[in-house]
């Protein structure tokens, strides 16, 4: 790793870590002392103090790399982003488009409402950075703050589907009471798009007779017939993204983003009523699959004219709120450090010397394990627990995971 990018990422992740354990502390007493009170009251503080957490992270995105993100969306689907629960599926471009996700809901207003499907174990990682995959059909990038996800009521399973399946009809079930518009984000390809993956979706495709993907993978459709399924009744619209990236720009990584490099990212939103879906399993299905036909060629739009031509350009501003946060907890964390060395005098001696040496070189590798499980090649697709399918399309999907 470069050295100018570990000067950047060792105070960073410090900052991060010892920010986000006090954030954990306050929310296990929340949790513990207001939700048996009132589960309302607890949610809505632990909105506040997700996003002292996560704004840091859109801080990152929006004033240290400057990356700019170009939101093309209608004037009423944008207007309403933020004001409803909704379900929102995107295609799986970059490194960083579950950042992308955090920075608008965080222009929305709902970024301490904003929840994921996570695999189970990363909810015991305190502020860490992981790739995760949450099943076979439903998968969100990285457990930043894996206990503070937790606290959020974040729906965690086991990759398992058998196993999974009553543990997401749970908690899809819970969202129906909550106080806030909230977004469920579903990346229903499964795993990151790279071209060895579309090379295989595509000899896959061919092999059953499916329209041939160019830029898209083929969605996975269990977990998405799910959620719709349990949410029907209470979310209105499934803001369907579409994210690109333009010729000129280089792609967004995690690594580009701590050495302050910008990019530029294209975002295609269109609101689709929840109302107009199809009512049966089956149609539901063949209608995410269809979606993420006409969503390629979009792509092939973009590619041709680097731009979505078809929706007006929306401004979505860059908002000091994160620049705030940021400032004020690099204050508090040196204030209480520096109080701290005062106190102990850990560096008035070796062994204090050494101490602080390995602490930093923890931080520092932990860092760069994020960082690499977030590059696009080291990425793995989900993977389907082996079981009888209930007909012939089923059967075509679990095959099509197992070749994956």
């Amino acid at each position: 790793m470069a050295i100018a990018a570990a000067a950047v990422i060792v105070p960073l992740g410090l900052l991060f870590f010892i920010s986000g354990l006090a954030v954990n502390l306050i929310q296990a007493v929340c949790f513990v002392l207001i939700r048996p009170l009132s589960k309302n009251t607890y949610r809505k503080i632990n909105r506040v103090l997700a996003e002292l957490l996560w704004l840091q992270l859109v801080w990152l995105v929006d004033w240290w790399a400057g990356v700019k993100i170009e939101v093309f969306a209608d004037h009423e689907s944008f207007n309403l982003m933020g004001k409803e629960h909704a379900l929102v599926i995107c295609n799986h471009r970059s490194d960083i488009d579950w950042l992308v996700g955090w920075v608008l809901a965080q222009r929305s207003g709902c970024l301490g409402s904003t929840l994921a499907v996570m695999k189970k174990s990363s909810k015991f990682l305190p502020t860490s950075g992981a790739q995760v995959h949450a099943c076979s059909c439903v998968r969100c990038d990285k457990a930043v703050i894996g206990w503070s996800m937790w606290f959020s009521e974040y729906l965690f399973l086991e990759r398992s589907w058998a196993k999974d399946e009553n543990t997401l009809k749970a908690g899809l079930q819970r969202l129906k009471d909550f106080p806030r518009p909230f977004w469920l984000a579903l990346f229903v390809e499964g795993t990151r798009f790279t071209q060895a993956k579309l090379l295989a979706a595509q000899e896959y495709a061919t092999s059953q007779g499916l329209p041939v993907p160019r830029n898209v993978l083929i969605p996975r459709t269990k977990g998405f017939v799910s959620a719709v399924s349990h949410m029907r009744s209470f979310v209105p619209a499934i803001y369907d993204m579409t994210v690109a990236i333009p010729k000129s720009s280089p792609s967004p990584t995690m690594l580009r983003l701590f050495k302050g490099q910008s990019s530029v990212v294209h975002v295609h939103v269109k609101r689709r009523l929840m109302k107009e879906l199809p009512e049966t399993d089956e149609t539901v299905a063949q209608w995410c699959k269809d979606l993420f036909v006409e969503k390629d060629k979009l792509l092939d739009k973009h590619i041709a004219e680097d731009t979505f031509s078809d929706q007006p350009l929306q401004d979505i501003g860059r908002p000091i709120k994160s620049l705030l946060v940021v400032a004020s907890w690099a204050c508090l964390v040196a204030y209480g450090a520096y109080n701290f060395l005062q106190w102990s005098s850990l560096l008035s001696s070796w062994k204090g010397l050494a101490l602080s040496a390995v602490g930093l070189a923890v931080v520092t590798i932990l860092m760069q394990i994020m960082i690499l499980f977030s590059q696009s090649e080291r990425s793995t697709p989900a993977k389907v627990a082996p079981g009888k399918p209930k007909n012939n399309s089923e059967s075509s999907e679990a095959r099509r995971d197992k070749q994956q």
